[in-house]
């Protein structure tokens, strides 16, 4: 019996070793009996994306919940994960439940839980429901199929892809990007959100859009290592304004400017914030998780903007969300929210809010980035995973905590902030982030400066500090 454990979002694992039917039954039971106790529709929506056996284990789930009592409504095809938090808002489900591994290498699959209120589900419920997971579930799976229980009224399958365009319909000026003259590309990796930017936009360049569970054998996480063939094709054709990448679940962004480079999520958060405020006259509080770039300090004192920092997980952005009114909510790792949609990151989203900025003030990425350096400054971030042994990890994080590190090379440390991990300012725009990973032998270095060279050296010089 494989003890189940949830992480950051939500319980993954690998398809066929400790991702299995058995097991999936053993997590949707525990789910349909929190729901039995604490839902208040006894309903919830589920789906899957576009990862091997996908619609095995989302039928799985639902045929668990059915055999509860609770009401199914479940996708059609493979949806993204926005498209089942926006599915649990319209519909009034307890809770919406997506079959994915987000940005994982494609031997994963998993299983992510959202709240009634379109976000992850807060993380003390989701213990609730991990702490009654039991070693089997004896529910007879094959008793029936999904077309008998769907004719027997026990389950309905719901177009949540249409649900999404509708709601982007109502939302965007769809026709001034569609008008703008200008040229946009899009980069689904293989993932969930390839439909829907087929149906929205159909002239435009695409690629990795078709289905391949396997993601061609790479981890469809949209950072800039994964993604050399998209930058190479805007830079060859010469006349792509702007690129916009999803991760296999569509719920993270990437974006490239018209010369082929890779545009941060610091850089986007910047961009949407001023955007709102300046072009939309809209307002509300700031959240953003404590590895990203301090930038947004100051552009939030510019327009006179409450700033709340969380630790590292969407979970904690998503809480003030649904109790505040908060403007944006965001991370370093492309997991973007803003007002007027769900408390849920949501790539295609964002991306579509860019390009409408883009299309209704006829500026570049560029040039548009380069609004918001006259409001803050030039700045350039770098991320370095260091690959250790658990026995060195845990020294430098011990290090860490008795605040050995005075220096970083030729870099003296002013001051430290140990919010979730340690922030080590050298100024207030120089700094480096040293966080440990909770499931792998990786120590994250991330450093903050006014230039690409910069950040690099102070990397290098953490390197060099770290491991002598």
């Amino acid at each position: 019996m494989t003890k189940i454990k949830f992480g950051t979002d939500g319980w993954r694992a690998i398809i066929a070793d400790d991702f299995t039917v058995a097991n999936v039954a053993r997590v949707s039971e525990a789910t349909a009996k929190w729901v039995l106790n604490n839902g208040k529709s006894k309903s919830v929506v589920i789906g899957h994306d576009c990862r091997f056996a996908g619609q095995l284990f989302a039928e799985t789930c639902a045929k668990v919940m059915i055999h509860y009592g609770i009401k199914v409504s479940i996708a059609k095809d493979f949806v993204s994960t926005p498209m089942i938090s926006l599915g649990a808002v319209n519909l009034g489900a307890d809770l919406g439940i997506i079959i994915t591994a987000s940005h994982n290498p494609p031997a994963y699959n998993g299983f992510k839980i959202k709240g009634s209120y379109g976000g992850p589900l807060m993380p003390e419920l989701v213990q609730e429901i991990e702490d009654i997971i039991e070693d089997t579930c004896k529910i007879d799976l094959k008793a029936k199929s999904m077309d008998e229980l769907v004719k027997e009224d026990k389950a309905s399958y719901i177009d949540l892809e249409t649900m999404y365009v509708e709601h982007v319909e109502k939302n965007f000026d769809l026709d001034a990007i569609k008008n703008s003259n200008m040229q946009f590309a899009y980069d689904a990796m293989y993932g969930a959100g390839q439909n829907v930017m087929r149906r929205l936009f159909p002239d435009i360049t695409f690629l990795h859009c078709d289905y391949n569970p396997s993601f061609d054998g790479q981890a469809p996480e949209p950072i800039h290592k994964n993604l050399t063939e998209f930058s190479a094709l805007i830079k060859m054709s010469g006349d792509i304004d702007c690129g916009l990448v999803t991760d296999g679940d569509a719920d993270r962004i990437g974006l490239y400017n018209n010369e082929g480079d890779f545009v941060d999520s610091h850089h986007i958060i910047l961009l949407l914030i001023h955007y709102m405020v300046k072009y939309k006259n809209m307002n509300g509080k700031v959240c953003t998780a404590f590895s990203t770039t301090v930038k947004i300090k100051k552009m939030c004192e510019h327009y006179g903007l409450d700033l709340e920092v969380v630790k590292i997980g969407f979970k904690y952005i998503c809480g003030i969300m649904i109790k505040e009114d908060v403007l944006l909510g965001g991370e370093e790792s492309g997991g973007i929210a803003i007002k007027g949609h769900i408390p849920e990151r949501d790539g295609i989203w964002m991306g579509l809010v860019i390009w409408e900025f883009m299309a209704k003030t006829g500026k570049s990425l560029k040039e548009l980035i380069q609004e918001v350096y006259d409001i803050v400054g030039t700045f350039w971030f770098e991320r370095n995973d260091l690959h250790l042994k658990e026995e060195l990890k845990n020294t430098i994080v011990k290090n860490c905590m008795n605040n050995t590190y005075t220096m970083f090379g030729d870099y003296k440390v002013q001051r430290v902030e140990d919010l979730d991990g340690w922030k080590f300012f050298f100024s207030d725009d120089e700094w480096l982030m040293i966080r440990a990973s909770g499931t792998e032998p990786v120590l994250r270095t991330y450093a903050e400066a006014a230039t690409k060279e910069k950040a690099f050296a102070i990397l290098e010089a953490t390197k060099k500090t770290l491991l002598g």
